[in-house]
């Protein structure tokens, strides 16, 4: 065990950890629920970064020495690594405005370069506060690594809604010639064809896409030299513009700094714009996988339009039951994010004054949501999209049989022909093709034409086919 000792008074730290006394006390007040800031790596590496640039534009201004940014560099450079695991054990239900996670990061540096230097941990001769925190604040650093963290969380999910964009392009393309019945209210509709289906969620991904790319460009506003409230007080002179020129080359991401440092540290209301684009993805995603639901069930007394590639049994009683469960967990994840959302709203509302003191919940939440969703878009995408079959017989046969075909019998005679047309199916089941013809509205090569459920889903070839019937 190794002493280390703060204002409150001192504690025995096990020897073969790198965190401090702070760490420590952080984990004695705040043991709530095992989840710690470790589980967050895109978090943990953007606080190195900008360490990194800290001590190089400190040294740069001539307030650090040059030993100790070398050591401070290298001790960074493994985090960086991730070469110290197990190092961050502050629970991410903590409070004090997120200090615990900034001194959790500060004290691995702090003892990794002391021991680079001398053979043992402590701070003879690099300091936590002293060196490391040198010229920032807990305030400045964390908001300014949580928006870092988001832009390293958002290129993450794009690799996964690229995956999707693309099979959903695919499947679009493979079900283009695929007749169906469309539905609204779960009620018949008129007919459209499955790739038309399919390229509404097409569309729907390539537009979240570009929402999600917008709110990335949204990341790159920092408050780094804000120090404490957005005054700046405490950083070395030219400090702040050196941070500005290191950052972007040791984080390969292009940030800037914000218009208005109280802006910055007071409202953190770009946490809202990027949780709503999850949300608005989340409510898309869980409507697709709803339809997959509806659309594949059955086998027999169900939709039974498309096939779900079989991943598990689906009962413990009744055997040859499969069940949809990959729409079923994607459905789950998106309740989830809108669950996550609703805390996030709840955190950025209560911030007081001159600063937002709820970030640890704040990221815990809409990186929770990063998280989760990129996974599952990706099992969703694998494990279903792909695999995914027309039932075309059943699609066609719903077509045909549809009672909205009626609506030809509109155009060309009156609703009420149309009416008196669709009723008499109904309570008859026939078609209403067969009873247009019965009723001599149509003859059968008209019918035959004007009721194909194929030519139905073209409005331009179909509005032709009922010019011409009208003009004989």
């Amino acid at each position: 065990m190794r002493v280390e000792k703060d204002l409150i008074g001192v504690l025995e730290i096990d020897e073969d950890v790198y965190y401090g006394i702070q760490t420590a006390r952080a984990c004695q007040n705040f043991s709530i629920s095992g989840l710690t800031i470790e589980l967050y790596p895109h978090l943990i590496k953007s606080m190195a970064y900008i360490k990194k640039a800290a001590a190089l534009s400190n040294h740069s201004v001539g307030a650090l020495d040059p030993e100790k940014k070398d050591v401070i560099c290298q001790a960074i450079d493994e985090i960086v690594n991730g070469e110290m695991v197990n190092q961050f054990p502050v629970d991410i239900y903590h409070a004090g405005g997120g200090i615990s996670i900034n001194m959790n990061v500060n004290e691995v540096i702090a003892n990794r370069a002391n021991e680079l230097l001398t053979g043992y941990k402590g701070y003879d001769c690099i300091h936590p506060n002293e060196h490391v925190n040198m010229s920032q604040s807990t305030n400045d650093v964390l908001a300014s690594a949580m928006k870092m963290a988001c832009f390293f969380y958002i290129d993450d999910l794009l690799i996964s809604l690229n995956k999707i964009e693309r099979t959903l392009a695919n499947k679009t393309d493979e079900f283009s010639g695929v007749v169906k019945i469309a539905r609204t209210c779960l009620q018949d509709a008129v007919p459209i064809t499955l790739g038309q289906q399919f390229s509404g969620y097409h569309s729907f991904i390539k537009r979240q896409i570009i929402e999600m790319k917008k709110r990335q460009k949204d990341c790159l506003s920092i408050v780094i030299g804000a120090t404490a409230v957005g005054t700046g007080i405490g950083v070395a002179p030219g400090y702040t513009e050196k941070m500005y020129e290191y950052l972007p080359e040791i984080s390969q991401v292009a940030v800037i700094k914000m218009d208005n440092f109280f802006d910055g540290l007071q409202n953190a209301d770009i946490y809202i714009k990027i949780s709503s684009c999850l949300k608005g993805l989340s409510s898309g995603l869980s409507k697709m996988a709803s339809d997959l639901r509806l659309l594949s069930s059955g086998p027999r007394a169900g939709f039974a339009e498309i096939i779900l590639p079989a991943v598990q049994p689906g009962s413990s009683i009744m055997p040859g039951k499969i069940n949809p469960c990959i729409p079923e967990m994607m459905m789950q994840v998106c309740f989830d994010v809108y669950g996550n959302d609703q805390a996030i709203t709840f955190a950025v509302d209560r911030g007081e004054l001159d600063l937002n003191i709820w970030e640890p919940i704040i990221l815990k939440n809409i990186f929770d949501s990063f998280s989760i969703l990129t996974k599952c878009i990706t099992l969703f995408t694998e494990k279903c999209l792909n695999g995914i079959e027309a039932n075309k017989m059943v699609c066609l046969n719903n077509a045909e049989s549809s009672l909205s075909l009626s609506v030809v019998i509109s155009s060309l005679f009156g609703y009420q022909a149309a009416n008196e047309v669709a009723l008499a199916a109904y309570e008859r089941k026939l078609t209403v093709r067969e009873v247009a013809v019965e009723k001599g509205f149509l003859s059968e090569a008209e019918a035959a034409e004007l009721l194909n459920p194929a030519n139905l889903i073209d409005s331009v070839k179909m509005q032709h086919l009922l010019n011409s019937r009208l003009h004989q």
